[in-house]
């Protein structure tokens, strides 16, 4: 950096001479107003403001011409007020669908006993109505069918009649998923359902609730012919397929396990279920090691229901069992009996164990 020299003498106040190596200028003026003559020629006028720090200059000749606009005063800031979180509300449930005023005097009669609990009333609406809506039995029956079946559990009778209704429902061969009033007002009602032990679902009507339930009364009843023809019917879904595997397993129909299964992957509890059920029927079937790999594939994905994994271990257990691999069905006995120890078959797995 090189050395500058300049020296301000002042005259008479308000009036200054200022000499530096570029030659000699002057400036005059009172507070808050000044007009400098640099020694280049160039003219400065000033106007400020005393005591804000606000200042304008404007220069004319010399090597150039500018207009500026300055201030020193200190920037103060707005402060801004932080947003109040808005509140997140769950949507608005979108109000139930009423039949109009023009529906037919059937549709709105079925409509009120939607959530009836008195199988009468279906019967009622059917009799009544019979001669007018060709799917009114078929739709009272498989309704007061599943609600027989939601006691099927505990009232015989009411298994019985389910049984009944929803066979009879099933014999029909109606898509009521594609009935007008089931797409209406029950497209996204859901039953539950035991596929399997270890497996239940809450299906719709387009889920084929009414045929995997009247295979689970079937079933129940004894009556496997009638449940294996009745799922055979089931549009083909993983649970479907599970519900087939393990009645054509319960028949001993090993090969239709093994050609059911082809291609499944293990993506949830009902594939998973498949692959310890395509490992029983290998074994069944003499493939020994096809059906290690089967159970090795049901038993990967830790995450798989306690339900499913014990089935497969139980599986795998008796398959171990029937080939003299003692330690191997025992060791896979005692992890379901530290998990579950009313687990459903697992007492005759232990007192089949030498």
């Amino acid at each position: 950096m090189g050395f500058r020299f300049r020296k301000s003498i002042q005259i008479v106040p308000g009036v200054r001479v200022n000499v530096s190596r570029s030659g000699i200028g002057y400036s005059a003026g009172v507070k808050g107003a000044r007009i400098t003559k640099h020694a280049n020629g160039r003219v400065s006028r000033t106007l400020s403001v005393p005591g804000t720090g606000l200042s304008h200059q404007s220069t004319v000749g010399g090597n150039r011409s500018r207009s500026t606009s300055t201030s020193t005063a200190p920037r103060r800031r707005t402060p801004t007020a932080a947003a109040a979180p808005v509140p997140q509300l769950p949507p608005v449930p979108p109000p139930p669908l009423m039949p109009p005023p023009h529906a037919p005097a059937w549709e709105r009669e079925l409509f009120q006993i939607l959530h009836s609990r008195t199988p009468a009333d279906y019967v009622g609406v059917a009799q009544r109505h019979k001669h007018v809506a060709p799917n009114i039995r078929i739709l009272a029956a498989a309704l007061e069918g599943l609600l027989h079946f939601e006691f099927a559990d505990t009232n015989p009778a009411a298994a019985q009649r389910a049984r009944s209704l929803l066979g009879w429902v099933v014999a029909q061969h109606v898509d009521l998923s594609a009935d007008p009033f089931v797409q209406r007002y029950l497209a996204e009602r859901r039953w539950p359902v035991q596929i399997v032990h270890g497996v239940t679902a809450a299906l719709r009507i387009s889920d084929d609730v009414l045929i995997l339930a009247a295979a689970e009364l079937h079933q129940s009843a004894g009556d496997l012919p009638a449940a294996i023809w009745t799922v055979e019917y089931a549009t083909p879904t993983a649970h479907a397929a599970l519900s087939l595997a393990d009645l054509y397993s319960s028949a001993d129909r090993h090969q239709d396990v093994v050609d059911l299964t082809n291609g499944v992957t293990n993506e949830d509890d009902a594939t998973a279920l498949l692959f310890a059920l395509r490992g029983r029927a290998f074994a069944q079937l003499g493939y020994n090691e096809a059906a290690r790999e089967s159970f090795k594939e049901a038993l990967r994905v830790r995450s798989r229901a306690s339900e499913v994994r014990h089935r497969a271990l139980l599986e795998r257990a008796q398959v171990d069992l029937s080939q003299n691999r003692k330690a191997a069905a025992r060791k896979s006995i005692e992890r379901v009996l530290a998990e579950d120890p009313t687990y459903p078959g697992l007492q005759e797995a232990l007192a089949a164990l030498p």
